[in-house]
């Protein structure tokens, strides 16, 4: 956690060994400002994206600054002259009477010279620092109020304390919130340190100042990462993971239902209540040993407070499986995803089904339902779902009249699967009275007989038989699990547990179906908490290679549970937090509710137009495109949602084996 108190830039920062040059133009969102070959090597170098600061010296009772980012050279009046002069310089430096040509001995006047190494660059204006007259408290603006003429401001180089300060800029709100904060990274400018080092005072490096960011940032929130395979968007997700736990552990209190309803944040600017985490790990790096970046699977840092989930029978895992038998809506919602390109009229019906239990004392209502769920039952029995062993025998309300033409006792009293089918054959056959208007039962009927229409001889349609699938049923099992996976997972996840679902090993339908259902059970539960003025927890979503689950940029369907967690999350305190490779391929609702961006190399200009419609990235596009070698894992532009402007940085590494 960051401690180090805010300190005064008017003071710190304006040195002249620090100084880079003065502006000769200036507007509202960018200037140019005149620089030396000297200046640029006493301040260590100015890299693509330094931070400068333009001090406003035209009258001593006013305290600003200009926030500027240094984005590339510009051209000054003199530079054609500059250049005519440099080429006659060349010439003159070749020996002419030799054919291949062989140096002079020619040096320049110490005048040219001088002349020489003047040059031009062109920065970005991100904002200005200033004092009021009311107190004498650092404000930070992002804009410009006014500027004067460019003679009047002198640019110096943010370094050392003063760069730490700028760097963890945040919102005025978050000024006494900074004890809080948790570092993810370092200033990083550049590929290139050649620098780094060269000066022996260490408040004037240009790397090595830490960055710090809120718990406000992630806490309900939208965070992308984009980046190329091996960039170090994993890490990234580590970092956010092991902050964020470590800040639910501070937690005040524990989620209790009969709590009145309170602010998410306490007082101390923390979680009210434990955060909880799931990881949607389809790679299985954060669930397993993960060789390759020397064991820093994500589950050995709080094995105690980790759950762990696979779509296969593993030691440590708990199974993604649903008992068809007992978990009804689960398992239905997952028997009407894999129909749902179904057309048949009677498919339709039967996927309109609700298996929610009648409320108050309506006994028909009581009747019709215990009948629903037993043919239902049935139908899975013929489709091959394995009966658990309390399910072999069902109960439900007969009839006399059925009971007796079907030879299988009463229901009431319990009979077999295969009997109860030839009730509710017997029943359809005779069409008989109870099932008049009791238009859910009757397209049970239809499914569990495959036959439309009652009285008929031979089936007519498919029925149970679309429930014979090997998708289907590897889904189910016939466990004694009291509730479902699903809520096993919610209810881990409102005590504050970190939840792994392993999908590595899973086929991609599996992947989806279970990854959309938990996703579903949460919100779903989340709004039930909200409209009854219930507390919500933070819980907070992770999705590696969002690729494989989140909807496509071209799919325009609002109603998707990805696209509802990112617009409609934040009042119901649900964090997302995706990674992918590419911006363009996912759906823009979810790209426009984002408010934290993590971006690494990206290799090609497709990928930077999309990129440059966000906040100031079209600052960094030439150098995303550029950085792809092995020393630049990890080195990110990133914008929080506190923080008013990108910031490169070179994200900390993570790694368990330094914390045991």
């Amino acid at each position: 956690m960051s401690s180090k108190a805010p300190i005064d830039i008017f003071e710190a920062d304006r040195q002249e060994e620090l100084f880079v040059g003065r502006p000769f133009g200036i507007d509202y969102t960018k200037t140019n400002i005149l620089t030396s070959d000297y200046w640029k090597y006493a301040v260590g170098g100015i890299p693509q994206g330094c931070f400068l600061l333009a001090f406003y010296e035209g009258e001593d009772s006013v305290s600003e600054a200009l926030l500027l980012r240094a984005l590339g050279p510009t051209k000054l009046p003199t530079d054609n002259n500059i250049i005519s002069s440099m080429i006659e310089y060349y010439k003159d430096d070749v020996e002419v009477a030799s054919r291949a040509g062989s140096r002079k001995e020619s040096k320049l006047d110490a005048f040219t010279k001088h002349e020489f190494s003047f040059s031009g660059l062109e920065c970005r204006i991100l904002g200005s620092f200033y004092k009021t007259h009311q107190s004498n408290q650092i404000h930070f603006g992002a804009d410009i109020e006014n500027f004067y003429s460019a003679n009047n401001y002198k640019v110096y180089k943010a370094t050392g304390d003063v760069l730490r300060e700028i760097v963890n800029q945040k919102d005025e709100t978050d000024r006494d919130s900074r004890l809080k904060e948790f570092q993810i990274g370092k200033v990083r400018y550049s590929s290139t340190i050649r620098f780094r080092g060269m000066n022996t005072d260490e408040s004037n490096t240009n790397t090595g100042v830490p960055v710090n960011v809120s718990p406000k940032d992630f806490l309900g929130t939208r965070t992308a990462l984009f980046g190329m395979t091996r960039t170090g968007k994993s890490n990234t997700v580590k970092k956010i993971i092991e902050a964020t736990a470590n800040i639910s552990s501070q937690a005040p209190k524990t989620l209790d239902e009969d709590q009145d309803v309170q602010p998410p944040l306490s007082e101390d600017n923390l979680p009210t209540f434990p955060v909880g985490q799931i990881i949607f790990d389809i790679n299985g790096e954060y669930a397993n040993e993960n060789l390759q970046d020397e064991g820093t699977a994500i589950y050995k840092l709080y094995e105690k407070d980790v759950i762990r989930y696979s779509c296969i029978k593993k030691n440590g895992f708990k199974e993604l499986k649903v008992n068809f038998y007992k978990e009804l809506e689960t398992g239905f919602s997952l028997v009407k995803s894999e129909m749902e390109d179904e057309t048949s009229d009677y498919v339709k019906s039967f996927m309109t089904i609700d298996f929610q239990q009648p409320a108050g004392h309506d006994y028909s209502a009581k009747t019709t339902y215990s009948r629903l769920v037993a043919a239902y039952r049935c139908c899975l029995n013929k489709a091959g779902f394995e009966p658990p062993k309390d399910c072999r025998e069902i109960r439900f309300d007969g009839n006399k009249e059925i009971n007796e033409l079907a030879g299988v006792g009463d229901p009431k009293d319990g009979i077999s699967l295969e009997d109860a089918e030839k009730w509710f054959d017997t029943c359809w056959e005779q069409d008989h009275d109870s099932l008049k208007g009791k238009e859910e039962l009757r397209s049970m009927l239809v499914f569990l007989t495959r036959r439309t229409k009652s009285g008929a001889s031979n089936p007519t349609v498919s029925g149970y038989i679309k429930l014979r699938k090997d998708e289907l049923r590897n889904y189910h099992t016939s466990g004694g699990e009291k509730i479902s996976f699903d809520k096993q997972i919610e209810g881990y996840l409102r005590s504050g547990k970190i939840v792994i679902v392993d999908l590595s090993e899973g086929e991609e339908l599996v992947q989806k179906k279970f990854s959309s259902q938990i996703c579903s059970t949460i919100f779903k539960s989340s709004i039930r908490r909200f409209t009854r003025r219930k507390n919500n927890n933070f819980i907070q979503f992770y999705f590696e290679e969002a690729h494989n689950l989140f909807p496509q940029a071209e799919d325009r369907d609002l109603s998707k549970i990805y696209n509802r967690l990112a617009k409609e999350g934040a009042k119901l305190h649900l964090g997302l937090l995706y990674a992918t490779q590419e911006v363009s391929s996912l759906s823009k609702n979810i790209l426009k509710n984002t408010q934290n961006w993590f971006i690494a190399h990206l290799n090609n200009e497709d990928e930077l137009k999309e990129l440059k419609k966000y906040y100031d990235f079209s600052d960094f596009t030439d150098s995303l495109i550029r950085f792809s070698s092995s020393n630049d894992k990890g080195f990110v532009r990133m914008k929080t949602y506190t923080n008013p402007f990108v910031v490169p940085v070179q994200i900390d590494r993570f790694a368990v084996k330094e914390r045991k």
